[in-house]
C-alpha cells in the first residue's frame, strides 16, 4: 500500500481562505505591536504600554468579527496567533527590558527572551488543544494576561527602574509571568459566559461598582483585578492539591489500622 501525500492547498483556495474585515484587525493588532516595540526602543515606554493595549483590544475584536461575519477560517487563527507572538510576546518584552531589565545586562535580555519563548509555546499549545478540552478553562496563562502584566506594571510606575533590587524583582516578576503561561494550571476562560441571560441585583451592582472603581481610577483598578486573575490560577491548584491530600492519605490510615492488632 503505497503512501500519498496529502495534496497543498492551492493558491487559489488559499485567496478564498483570506476574509479581508477581520484579518484587517489582525493587522492592526501587528501594527500596534510593532509601534510599541518601536517606542519602548526610542524612550516612550508610556506610548508603547498604551499601544499593547490598544493591541489588545483589536485582537479582542477581531475574532468576534469573523464570528459575527461568518468568516473565519484555518488562515485567520494562524495569522492571529503570529500577530499576537509580536504584540503580545516581543513587545511586552522589549517593553520590560527598557523599563527594568536592562540594568542587568545579559541577564535582563536572556529573560526578556524568556518571556517570548513562553508566549509563542502558550500560543502553540492553545492552537493544538484550541478543539479539545474543556472550553471554560485556559491550561496556563494566557499571553495576553502575561503581556498586560508586564505592561501594567510599566504604566502605573512609568520612571524606568535604576536600582539593581529593583531590576532583580523585575526579573523575577517577568520569569513568573512566564512559567504561569507554560504551565498547566488552569484559569478560568469565561467564555461560557452568557451575557443574555438574565442576572440577580447583586450582580449587577456588582458590576456597576467594578465599572465606577474602574472609572475613577483606571490603571489601580485595572491591575487589581488582573492581579485577582494571576493568583486565582495558582490559588485554585493548591485548593485542589489539599483537597486530594486527605483522600489519598485515609486509604493509607484504614490499612495501617488493619495492620495493628495484639
Amino acid at each position: 500500500m503505497k503512501f500519498r501525500r496529502p495534496r497543498r492547498p492551492s493558491r487559489e483556495s488559499l485567496r478564498r481562505g483570506i476574509f479581508l474585515l477581520p484579518s484587517l484587525f489582525t493587522v492592526g493588532n501587528m501594527l500596534a505591536g510593532f509601534a510599541s516595540i518601536l517606542h519602548s526602543i526610542g524612550g516612550r515606554l508610556e506610548l508603547a504600554g498604551w499601544l499593547i493595549f490598544l493591541a489588545g483590544l483589536l485582537d479582542g475584536l477581531d475574532g468576534r468579527i469573523a464570528r459575527l461575519t461568518k468568516s473565519d477560517s484555518e488562515f485567520g487563527k494562524e495569522y492571529d496567533s503570529l500577530a499576537d507572538v509580536v504584540s503580545f510576546g516581543v513587545a511586552p518584552a522589549v517593553l520590560a527590558y527598557q523599563w527594568g531589565l536592562w540594568g542587568m545586562g545579559k541577564l535582563g535580555w536572556v529573560a526578556a527572551f524568556l518571556f517570548v519563548v513562553a508566549g509563542s509555546v502558550r500560543l502553540a499549545r492553545f492552537n493544538i488543544r484550541s478543539d479539545h478540552g474543556d472550553r471554560r478553562y485556559f491550561i496556563g496563562l494566557p499571553i495576553p494576561g502575561g503581556a498586560g502584566a508586564v505592561t501594567l506594571l510599566v504604566l502605573i510606575t512609568p520612571e524606568p527602574v535604576m536600582t539593581p533590587t529593583g531590576s532583580v524583582l523585575v526579573c523575577l516578576f517577568v520569569l513568573t509571568i512566564s512559567l504561569l503561561m507554560v504551565s498547566t494550571i488552569r484559569y478560568r476562560s469565561f467564555k461560557d459566559l452568557d451575557l443574555r441571560q438574565r442576572w440577580p441585583a447583586k450582580a449587577f451592582f456588582f458590576i456597576a461598582a467594578v465599572v465606577a472603581l474602574v472609572a475613577l481610577s483606571p490603571l489601580p483598578a485595572m491591575g487589581g483585578m488582573l492581579g485577582i486573575y494571576l493568583l486565582s490560577g495558582p490559588l485554585s491548584w493548591l485548593q485542589q492539591r489539599l483537597r486530594k491530600a486527605p483522600q489519598t492519605a485515609q486509604p493509607q490510615t484504614k490499612e495501617a489500622q488493619v495492620g495493628e492488632g495484639p
